[in-house]
């Protein structure tokens, strides 16, 4: 059964580039190779370290990207309150919390009539379930990842993070309310440092509204050209 998302977002939006990179340079020298392939970027704590996160993120709003911060928050909820207001401040789209009821509730109030999104993370991808018990975990990662999906619902969340194996179920306990972001798309079978990975075409049929991509574009030969041909599957996915 498909649940192919039927929300109002341009397909060449529904691929955010994960902008993994340590310095502003590299950062830029991507973004102008990237072009008009990628629309939206995704933001880490690699690059944020760098210093130039907010001179970036203004570059590209300048130039009509979107952006998601994805800073995975977790602090008192006080703390996390005051980072999303200062992100709220540059206008990212979509960031993260990566905490507890108290944390997301906190992220959901201080973004409140703002164009930024709260997104829970519910389990990373590269955790498999041996992992997931070494955390103290007493469940498998579907059960955990639709835990935190009914907890965001109910806090008020935008979306969710979630791999592309988790979000057909998600799609059929929880509907179509949350945006669903799924990291961790392999184009073509890769499987390293993400345990829990699908391809682009089956995670969309699965549910999500957005695919992270990042290494398979970012060590492409030609970015670009791996850029438009995911463009060109979601596209076809879409028509």
């Amino acid at each position: 059964m498909s649940h192919l998302s039927d929300k109002s977002i341009a397909p060449r939006e529904r691929l955010m580039f994960a902008l993994d990179v340590p310095d502003l340079a590299q950062a830029q020298t991507l973004v102008r190779t990237l072009g008009d392939e990628v629309q939206f970027y995704k933001l880490g704590l690699e690059f944020f370290l760098s210093g130039a996160y907010f001179e970036l993120a203004a570059e590209l709003k300048d130039a009509g990207k979107k952006i998601f911060a994805d800073l995975k928050l977790f602090d008192v909820p006080n703390t996390v309150a005051s980072a999303v207001k200062q992100l709220v401040r540059h206008e990212v789209d979509l960031c993260t919390v990566h905490g507890n009821d108290g944390m997301l509730k906190a992220a959901v109030e201080a973004a409140a009539g703002s164009r930024t999104g709260i997104l829970s993370v519910t389990a990373l991808t590269s955790l498999d379930q041996g992992d997931l018990t070494d955390l103290g975990f007493q469940c498998d990662a579907q059960t955990l990842v639709l835990s935190r999906a009914r907890r965001a619902l109910e806090i008020g969340c935008a979306g969710v993070v979630s791999s592309g194996l988790e979000v057909a179920e998600l799609r059929q306990q929880v509907g179509d309310k949350l945006l669903a972001v799924c990291p961790g798309i392999r184009p073509v079978q890769k499987k390293k440092k993400k345990k829990r990975t699908v391809g682009v075409s089956e995670a969309f049929h699965n549910g999500a509204d957005y695919i992270v991509v990042g290494r398979p574009i970012r060590a492409a030969a030609d970015p670009r050209a791996a850029a438009a041909a995911i463009q060109t599957e979601i596209a076809q996915v879409f028509s």
